[in-house]
């Protein structure tokens, strides 16, 4: 290629002056002389054709026709040197961009086997797919030929062409969409949802099928199905489909309603078992407040829970083991005797309660003093044996709950609180 700012005014120009949809254009020229112009835009490729026989090729560019640049032309045809001198060659243009948007649709029904149901149906199917040039040496040869150029309808048809290549496309179309659903396993009323797929699966075998004629499909697109809607077996089809489909559906809300059901009752366990917890810490905090206030009542009485229930079993024993007629008789005594010494460690107790009552004398046990004198412990009498010392008089305590004064026993003679220690 050379700078072409000098050239010779009368040196023919080669240019690309086909349409959009054209594929290989071939330029009208046959004759051409050597200083002639090629000029080759982007997105495309020219070739050198002579006697059936791809030569040179010509990527994009301008280039100055010489010897030099027909190497196999001058090889084969040993071209003259004079620029004036013309030489015989046809010259093919092939249009590499990538044409979109064409529309393809099958000419009849394709018959196919349901996957879901076993039964058989038939399909129609359309859509666009986008093609180019993959090699552009190998479409000459073995599509164009030496005819006169390859445009889109030429290709693939319109209304009025059948197309060289639209029989092997629809074949590839019929042959392995159904091929495809049995193998994929899509059931026909669920083919929308698997358009993508289908047609992906559909390009690349039929670009396996176009490239032994330099020919690739980028993209290729499913856009509709037809349905035989007054088909007898795509009626049941349907009808089969919608059964199942709400078959499925009851038996999920039946789980919904078991599981709904199962948590229902466990709520109800777990809520009955939470009031059984909440009744019995109110019974067990009740009782502990029962147990505390008749603790408080013992604790001002200046009785201990032992001494409480040691009168307790006394009074159960004296009613029960005297006779009922009100009057004391010498085997209700023994009968008493014989309780009492059996109950061991609380007889003591029973004792003080039940002698004052044998012998009609109220006796209260007196509380013994000690000595400050002397020492000595527990004195029972008024004056100390030992030192003669009198027992001192108790001090005089105001009660803290009625307010009384003056008080010289241990609980106050008003409200019975207990001294304070």
């Amino acid at each position: 290629m050379e700078n072409l700012n000098t050239q010779d005014n009368l040196a023919s120009v080669i240019l690309y002056e086909g349409n959009n949809d054209t594929l290989i254009y071939k330029h009208p020229a046959e004759n051409f002389t050597l200083g002639s112009q090629l000029i080759v835009h982007e997105s495309q490729e020219a070739i050198f054709f002579r006697d059936g026989q791809a030569l040179d090729l010509f990527g994009a560019g301008r280039y100055t026709l010489e010897t030099q640049l027909l190497p196999k032309m001058d090889a084969v045809y040993k071209l003259p040197t004079d620029t004036k001198t013309t030489f015989h060659s046809e010259v093919y243009f092939c249009n590499k961009a990538t044409l979109m948007g064409v529309k393809w649709g099958t000419d009849s029904k394709v018959r196919l086997f349901d996957p879901a149901t076993g039964m058989h149906v038939e399909l129609g199917a359309s859509g666009e797919f986008n093609i180019r040039v993959s090699d552009f040496r190998r479409l000459l040869l073995k599509v164009v030929g030496t005819s006169g150029g390859l445009g889109l309808s030429q290709l693939l048809g319109t209304a009025d062409c059948r197309g060289v290549m639209r029989a092997m496309v629809m074949t590839q179309v019929k042959a392995y969409l159904a091929q495809t659903i049995k193998d994929c396993g899509i059931a026909v009323l669920e083919i929308d949802a698997q358009l993508l797929k289908l047609s992906e699966a559909l390009r690349d075998r039929i670009n396996e099928a176009i490239a032994d004629y330099g020919l690739f499909m980028p993209e290729f697109f499913i856009s509709r199905i037809v349905t035989p809607d007054d088909d007898p077996n795509f009626k049941r089809l349907r009808q089969q489909y919608a059964d199942r489909y709400l078959a499925v559906q009851q038996e999920e809300i039946r789980k919904l309603e078991a599981e709904a059901a199962q948590k229902r009752r466990e709520v109800e366990a777990q809520t009955e078992a939470h009031l059984r917890l909440i009744g019995a810490q109110a019974e067990a905090e009740a009782y502990k407040m029962k147990a505390e206030a008749e603790a408080e009542a013992m604790r001002m009485k200046g009785y201990t829970y032992s001494q409480e229930t040691a009168r307790m079993v006394g009074m159960e024993a004296m009613q029960n083991g005297i006779g009922g007629s009100g009057g004391s008789s010498i085997g209700d005594v023994a009968g008493l005797g014989v309780a009492l010494g059996a109950m061991g460690g609380i007889a003591g107790m029973t004792k003080d309660v039940v002698e004052p009552m044998l012998s009609g004398v109220a006796a209260p046990k007196a509380d013994g003093w000690d000595c400050p004198t002397c020492g000595t412990k527990q004195i029972p009498s008024a004056f100390c044996p030992n030192c003669g010392t009198k027992k001192p008089l108790p001090a005089a305590w105001n009660c803290p709950a009625c307010g009384k004064a003056g008080i010289t026993s241990r609980f106050c003679p008003d409200c019975g609180a207990k001294q304070p220690q």
